[in-house]
């Protein structure tokens, strides 16, 4: 009896957790994976509207011959080879300096670089962009200590205007993944430091030897997260650039706006874009995840 009676009380408990999971399960289903799966047939689809008619690879293999969306990949990836890595070294030096029990006003210090995260995505390009301007506090700075004679308009070339947005990206990304290297400091004995320092560990080793292959699971987490946002980034190239010049700094996500919602509507196209982002954030996160695999 008292068996029958634990079985009754196991499978109750199931059902009163399946009956929590169903709503979410629900609202992924339909908010995720419904319209995902209605993109990928899309994908396959040309026209407007009920219109659509089925085409085949024929978008999939226009997008190789779209000189801008081949240019928008390309700026993806420089932002992403530069920014990415100096955001994840710089939050790691941070994390560690401002985890040192000694240090004084560390929530200070903490609040102060967590801060631009918070700060809204287009008010911080607007504010960026100002910086930048040709009569912008950038450019006064640099005139008056010497370094330039007149204005630059950094927006108006092409590498300037990339480097600008790698910038801006860097000063809001750095401290969200501060947080998280925090997060994992925390978690490991200030004992494993003491030790390593009676032990004659200089910081540099203390960093590369302690801190680093403890924080291995972290900096891969937030390596895979910095590159997924980065290849979506939209908002500094729609505010701070516009794209421009000539398209010089546009992203994927950009152009696909641009051809869904300015001009003709071609969902079919840019859903076929969409799902090449999609495979490009899935294969470099199963590389990332496979590097991390073999250092153990």
């Amino acid at each position: 009896m008292n068996t029958k009676k634990k079985m009754g009380m196991l499978q109750r408990r199931k059902m009163v957790g399946w009956f929590f999971l169903i709503p979410g399960v629900a609202l992924i289903l339909a908010l995720s994976f419904y319209p995902a799966i209605r993109a990928l047939i899309t994908s396959f689809k040309t026209g407007t509207g009920v219109n659509m008619t089925w085409c085949g690879l024929s978008n999939y293999i226009r997008i190789f011959q779209d000189k801008v969306f081949l240019q928008s990949i390309k700026n993806c990836f420089f932002y992403l080879i530069i920014q990415v890595p100096v955001m994840l070294i710089m939050g790691m030096v941070l994390a560690t300096l401002l985890n040192n029990p000694k240090l004084r006003c560390k929530g200070l210090f903490r609040t102060a670089i967590f801060l631009p995260c918070a700060t809204s995505l287009v008010a911080y390009a607007i504010i960026f962009r100002s910086l930048f301007a040709t009569d912008g506090f950038i450019n006064m700075l640099l005139v008056k200590i010497g370094i330039l004679e007149n204005g630059y308009n950094f927006l108006a070339h092409p590498t300037s205007a990339k480097i600008v947005i790698i910038i801006a990206l860097i000063w809001r990304w750095t401290g969200y993944n501060m947080v998280f290297y925090l997060a994992g400091l925390q978690n490991i004995e200030y004992s494993v430091y003491e030790a390593a320092k009676i032990d004659g560990a200089n910081p540099f080793q203390i960093f590369f030897k302690i801190t680093v292959p403890l924080l291995k699971p972290t900096i891969l987490m937030t390596a895979i997260m910095s590159t997924n946002g980065t290849l979506q980034l939209f908002d500094e190239s729609v505010n701070l650039t516009q794209g421009g010049p000539a398209n010089a700094s546009i992203t994927m996500s950009h152009y696909i706006f641009n051809k869904a919602f300015q001009g003709v509507p071609n969902f079919g196209y840019t859903s076929a874009m969409s799902f090449i982002i999609l495979i490009m954030v899935a294969v470099l996160a199963l590389v990332q995840m496979k590097v991390g695999e073999q250092r153990d």
